[in-house]
């Protein structure tokens, strides 16, 4: 990565934001939007305002999370309901399920800012997000929102570099993405179903592995883990453990994917 050339992408981001009058973000807490909230908000002070989404589908650390960083920036910040889980094409589940929760949570920003004066409303995709199959910026590019993040061609990697320079708690973060992500296409989405993938991430979590996800395959559960962190997960006490509440939370057969931890793994079907 070249460091000169991160830096200068990021001052076209800061021309860019001082053309807004005012900013509200969807924040999820996230690497990506982390990094933009806290650019606007150095650029904007209070006419930025941060939008975080509550649903079954987002787990609940992870707005933990949004809440604590707002608070120490002294960010203003509204939270709103989800309801994707009762939109038809989203729990059934089909390859466009992305775009239809896109466009709802669209609907539902479109309306904050109305009523909280905001002239702009930004997402915090990157670059990166262009090389996968992202239904969901088709539903924000035809509601209006912008994408800083992408006009500025910032990369993933870039962000985590000028994160760490910002002294920003995001920047070794995870990479995350809705717990809807964790179940094959074509099967439906049940709280039941997000339920379980969350409880059993926080478990994986709460036991030290940093990057992974845990697929919902029915009774399976196939968890992707990096290959570094393999070794540690099967010897016995743990790849006991493991099984042991796996099974208490519902799933019959744990299964360890010998190819690691993949980014957008579900996505293959569609190629």
């Amino acid at each position: 990565m070249d460091r000169c050339n991160a830096k200068q992408k990021k001052e076209d981001l800061v021309r860019r934001l001082k053309d807004l009058d005012s900013l509200l973000i969807a924040f999820s807490g996230g690497v990506d939007s982390t990094f933009l909230l806290a650019v606007a908000h150095q650029i904007l002070g209070k006419r930025v305002l941060a939008a975080t989404a509550s649903s079954a589908a987002y787990p609940a650390r992870e707005q933990e999370d949004a809440i604590e960083f707002v608070k120490k920036q002294g960010i203003r910040h509204v939270l709103f309901e989800s309801d994707e889980i009762n939109i038809p094409e989203y729990s059934a589940n089909n390859p466009e399920r992305c775009y239809y929760c896109k466009k709802r949570l669209c609907q539902e920003l479109h309306r904050i800012a109305r009523e909280k004066g905001m002239k702009n409303i930004a997402f915090a995709a990157n670059l990166d997000d262009l090389d996968d199959y992202r239904p969901g910026i088709k539903a924000a590019e035809e509601m209006g929102i912008i994408e800083p993040l992408i006009d500025a061609r910032l990369t993933k990697e870039e962000i985590r570099f000028l994160s760490k320079e910002m002294d920003l708690p995001t920047w070794d973060k995870p990479a995350m993405a809705c717990l809807a992500s964790r179940i094959p296409y074509g099967e439906p989405i049940t709280e039941e179903k997000l339920k379980m993938v969350e409880e059993a991430e926080i478990f994986l979590s709460a036991n030290d592995f940093k990057q992974f996800r845990v697929r919902h395959h029915g009774p399976v559960a196939r968890i992707e883990l990096e290959v570094q962190d393999m070794g540690r997960m099967i010897e016995p006490q743990m790849r006991k453990m493991i099984a042991g509440k796996l099974r208490e939370i519902g799933f019959i057969h744990i299964s360890l994917d010998l190819e690691g931890y993949v980014s957008g793994s579900m996505n293959r079907v569609l190629e």
